[in-house]
């Protein structure tokens, strides 16, 4: 009886954690189906890990730094095979004309964010999407916490820039 109340648990955990997942998923591929199943796969190795669930004391920490292990060796195995574009699938979203102008800046966003570093990304998509503190988000991305802080002020920063139109962004002459 004990084993079933504490699997229980364990679900009700996990399933409160896959909105965000999804959400961060969704953000770092693109693809509805693709961050699906990213997500998917994360949860998969979540319950499938040996290690104890009473041992994890941030769950949502564990879980994203799963799901971004996940990305990380999808991409790697894409590299090294080369990926393949169905060309319908391209020339579908070429002539995607916005209906609402809160679209077109969503749209922007999204544009700007796949031009910054992903590692500015995905900081910035964990504590400022996800609300992750920043202990937090060094333990997903298994960074200290002042490459978090740096990383977050460039991406800031290239954001910023992006959006408003100065591209990369300027360097100042110090002297």
């Amino acid at each position: 009886m004990r084993a079933t109340s504490e699997r229980e648990e364990i679900e009700q955990e996990l399933t409160s954690h896959i909105a965000g997942l999804r959400r961060y998923a969704y953000v770092l591929i693109g693809d509805p189906a693709e961050a699906d199943d990213l997500v998917q796969e994360c949860l998969a190795r979540a319950l499938a890990t040996t290690r104890p669930w009473k041992q994890v004391r941030d769950v949502r920490a564990y879980l994203f730094t799963i799901l971004h292990n996940v990305h990380a060796d999808r991409r790697w195995r894409f590299r090294r095979a080369g990926q393949s574009v169905d060309l319908d699938l391209v020339v579908s979203g070429l002539g995607y004309p916005a209906p609402q102008e809160k679209r077109v800046e969503v749209h922007d966003l999204q544009r700007a964010l796949y031009k910054i570093p992903e590692e500015q990304r995905q900081v910035l998509l964990l504590v400022g999407m996800e609300g992750m503190s920043y202990r937090e988000a060094a333990i997903a991305l298994d960074v200290p916490i002042g490459t978090i802080m740096s990383r977050l002020s460039r991406g800031r920063t290239a954001l910023q820039a992006r959006l408003s139109g100065r591209g990369e962004g300027h360097l100042r002459r110090v002297k």
